[in-house]
């Protein structure tokens, strides 16, 4: 019997968040924890960054590895500050699908590269334009 490992819940404190995904004492972000922490598997976030899945391994600390990284965290904290939780903000990051961007989740969006133009819109719910 496989009992399946709990995400850590981190509430409305994005701060947490932050700290768990980092990696070790080094300035870049863990893709492994990015990977935990959104189920998703080493050669599905290989294809979301747009590199080989040994590159994950090998060199994580590489531009293409922290730049996705980097822009989904941004799009998960304007989620979050949208939300209110982290928790909303992840969910809502891999499985809301978005009309104004042809019913395309956030994690697709930003994989695209388009994540300027999806901050853009989140601002835009913020501040009570759209939606």
């Amino acid at each position: 019997m496989k009992i399946e490992q709990q995400s850590p819940v981190f509430g409305q404190d994005f701060d947490a968040f932050m700290t768990y995904l980092r990696d070790g004492a080094s300035p870049t972000l863990s893709p492994a924890r990015y990977g935990e922490v959104l189920h998703l598997d080493t050669q599905t976030l290989a294809q979301s960054a747009q590199v080989h899945r040994n590159t994950l391994r090998r060199a994580p600390q590489s531009a293409s590895v922290q730049g996705f990284l980097r822009d989904s965290v941004r799009v998960l904290r304007a989620a979050t500050d949208l939300h209110g939780s982290v928790e909303e903000a992840l969910f809502w990051f891999s499985n809301h699908p978005l009309p104004v961007f042809e019913y395309k989740t956030a994690h697709t969006l930003v994989t695209e590269r388009r994540t300027e133009a999806l901050l853009r819109y989140l601002a835009s719910l913020d501040a009570g334009f759209a939606g």
